[in-house]
């Protein structure tokens, strides 16, 4: 893993690539513990996102934001955008793995790589939000230690779809 800099700053985005819909999570509040089950689509589709329009330069050697990119040999194959927030999370504003690249850790690592700077940081854990439609997403982050913190079902209903967004929470043991 590689901290952003001004020679890599181009390699920003590359790893953004479409992802396959195969179901989605149904979240359940119960007793103050967030629990899920799946539904799995008769037919799955591609999605992809647009790249964040920041300005990643500022990024580089700020203290409250960072961005690491993971690599293999000279093809950026992932990245991880965080800023540190307001309630002592880290929040991952971003994380993409290339297509090819995918099932072979580097999300992973670059998870790993967040929760030390979160740790380097003085940061309680890490947060971010995903769509509950976005089941892989789900399935990896929950295989990651993270658990649901909160659902809102408003957030995405000003577009054309039925989207809830899922915000996910790693706790960092050692700042307890």
């Amino acid at each position: 893993m590689v901290k952003i800099n001004r020679q890599n700053l181009a390699d920003i985005n590359k790893a953004n690539q479409p992802f396959r819909i195969i179901g989605k999570i149904k979240p359940a509040l119960a007793d103050g513990i967030w629990t899920y089950t799946e539904e799995i689509y008769g037919q799955s589709y591609v999605k992809a996102y647009l790249d964040d329009d920041l300005d990643y330069a500022a990024y580089i050697d700020d203290p409250d934001k960072t961005i690491y990119l993971a690599y293999s040999g000279s093809e950026c194959i992932g990245q991880i955008v965080l800023r540190k927030d307001w309630n002592r999370y880290a929040f991952i504003e971003d994380i993409c793995v290339a297509q090819s690249a995918r099932g072979q850790g580097v999300g992973t690592g670059l998870i790993q790589k967040a929760v030390q700077w979160a740790e380097d940081s003085g940061m309680k854990g890490l947060a971010l939000e995903t769509q509950d439609n976005n089941l892989l997403a789900c399935r990896f982050y929950a295989k990651c230690g993270f658990v649901i913190g909160a659902v809102n079902t408003m957030l995405y209903r000003n577009f054309d779809n039925e989207e809830s967004a899922v915000f996910w929470y790693l706790r960092n043991t050692k700042q307890q």
